[in-house]
């Protein structure tokens, strides 16, 4: 049974959404403050975390910061009353792998979650490990490792997704729409920019790019991205 943790201080919101992911089969824990939640999330290790950003003790974008530093591979939605760009792309920088602005609709949630579990880790396996190397970068498929020059680098869940499906279709120039709705499954309609794929690209050629003499990920103007074997 898919184990998801809600952390949510409105109980009246709380209890809705227990509810309702009950009633959808899952295994539900819940916690009402960013301190509980935390503590819950390291010890359980549920199969998704729906984490709400205003929170008593610990405020939702240090729980997601100290959640990475310990787990980086449990998928996160966060949920925030907040409608700020600057938001958003803090919480994706943090490792957040989903978002909804409050008020949202529980279908729409619900859906975000399923997708999120069945991106995650806690589906099923891959027969066996798959491996890309450039350079010297070895991607490890399954398990989601990293490492660089021999030394394992650690990548939110989005930045495996986006390197993973920038080398699946290397060559190609994808479009940050693409981008979009293949990675975080979402259109800029929903509060998430273009911008946000830029962050997450920048942040892998700071963290894969060194000693290469030209980026891996190129930029093609007002279009996108391609991967390109250095």
């Amino acid at each position: 049974m898919t184990r998801v943790l809600i952390v949510e201080d409105e109980e009246g919101l709380l209890d809705g959404l227990a509810h309702n992911f009950k009633f959808e089969g899952y295994d539900v824990l819940t916690a009402k403050t960013g301190q509980e939640g935390l503590k819950m999330a390291l010890k359980q290790k549920p199969d998704v975390v729906v984490l709400d950003i205003m929170l008593p003790e610990k405020d939702g974008f240090t729980v997601l910061k100290e959640l990475r530093q310990r787990h980086r591979d449990i998928p996160v939605l966060v949920m925030t009353a907040r409608n700020f760009e600057a938001d958003v792309l803090k919480g994706f920088d943090l490792g957040a792998d989903d978002y909804v602005t409050k008020p949202f609709g529980i279908k729409e949630l619900m859906a975000r979650v399923k997708r999120l579990v069945q991106r995650g880790p806690s589906g099923a396996p891959a027969p066996g490990p798959t491996i890309y190397t450039f350079g010297d970068v070895e991607v490890r498929f399954e398990p989601r490792e990293v490492h660089k020059a021999g030394k394992q680098v650690a990548l939110s869940f989005k930045e495996f997704e986006l390197l993973k499906y920038l080398i699946e279709h290397r060559g190609r120039t994808v479009s940050r729409e693409e981008l979009l709705e293949e990675i975080w499954g979402v259109d800029e309609d929903l509060g998430v920019t273009t911008r946000t794929v830029d962050t997450h690209v920048s942040n892998l050629r700071s963290k894969l790019g060194a000693g290469f003499a030209q980026p891996f990920i190129v930029a093609v103007h007002k279009v996108g991205y391609k991967f390109v074997e250095p």
